[in-house]
């Protein structure tokens, strides 16, 4: 037997491998749109994406994941950034696609940098919690994280949480469990709604904007394919991550930075939902 036909049917017969290499942007992503406007640079090591007037630019990553730890650096764009959005997330495809997002909407010189984050499951969102971040992130590469198991996803920024998003399917609400997403990011102009609710445009004069990405990192199940709707118990299971949860320390690093820095939480809105919150948001 052949070492292809051996690749091959361990990827038939394994719906699920284990990825927990230091990435090359070469090697685990394509880019997909922007004209030129993206660059995969230093061999592989840095990875850039331009915005101007024409055009945004993007690129996704070359597997799909179930579940999984994903680290990537990045340095958003900077000075007046204001109308951009650099968007970082998770998605499966089709109607009722599932999603994990980061989204850094850009700023006046001199303001803050808003990250947005959101949770889709089923096609439904409307998951919007919002934070200020405590360094500038234009000036440096900071870590951007995102744990995904069966029990919860926490979004985190240098190794401190920032937000939990728990499995609550005993409430009736749907959790992102069974489709398999790729990472996505773009640069792009939304200067509709970005800054100051659209009130702010982009001054096409800075251009062209760029975002930076480095240690690209994925402890992760990469999804060959098949229809199984979770990791094998002799993959993902023996994962420190497949079954992680927030200590202590790190929940009081979570409720620092949801006191100190949270600027809008769906949970909290009252006005935006009459009838009464969502049902995840009644519970801890």
């Amino acid at each position: 037997m052949s070492s292809s036909t051996i690749i091959i049917l361990s990827a038939f017969l394994f719906s699920f491998s284990i990825a927990a290499s230091a990435a090359n942007f070469y090697q685990d992503f394509e880019i997909t749109w922007g004209d030129g406007r993206a660059k995969i640079l230093n061999n592989g090591d840095l990875l850039t994406l331009s915005l101007d007037q024409a055009s945004g630019s993007g690129f996704q990553s070359k597997n799909e994941y179930l579940f999984g730890k994903i680290d990537m650096q990045l340095k958003l764009v900077p000075g007046n950034s204001a109308g951009t959005v650099t968007a970082y997330y998770l998605s499966s495809k089709g109607s009722t696609w599932d999603e994990i997002d980061f989204e850094f909407l850009g700023n006046l010189s001199g303001d803050p940098y808003i990250l947005h984050t959101n949770v889709f499951s089923q096609g439904k969102g409307n998951r919007e919690q919002q934070f200020y971040l405590w360094f500038d992130p234009t000036a440096d590469f900071h870590t951007y994280s995102i744990l995904w198991n069966p029990q919860r996803i926490i979004f985190s920024v240098d190794g401190t949480p920032i937000r939990e998003f728990k499995n609550m399917e005993s409430k009736g609400v749907a959790f992102p469990k069974n489709q398999p997403m790729r990472i996505y990011s773009s640069l792009w102009n939304a200067d509709d709604w970005a800054t100051r609710g659209g009130l702010v445009k982009t001054d096409w004069s800075q251009a062209p904007f760029t975002a930076s990405y480095r240690n690209f990192n994925a402890d992760a199940c990469v999804h060959w394919g098949s229809s199984s709707s979770s990791c094998s118990s002799n993959s993902g299971s023996s994962n420190a991550w497949y079954t992680q949860e927030l200590d202590s320390t790190n929940q009081d690093r979570l409720s620092w930075v949801q006191k100190n820095y949270m600027i809008y939480n769906y949970c909290t809105d009252t006005k935006r939902f009459p009838q009464g919150l969502p049902p995840e948001c009644q519970s801890s």
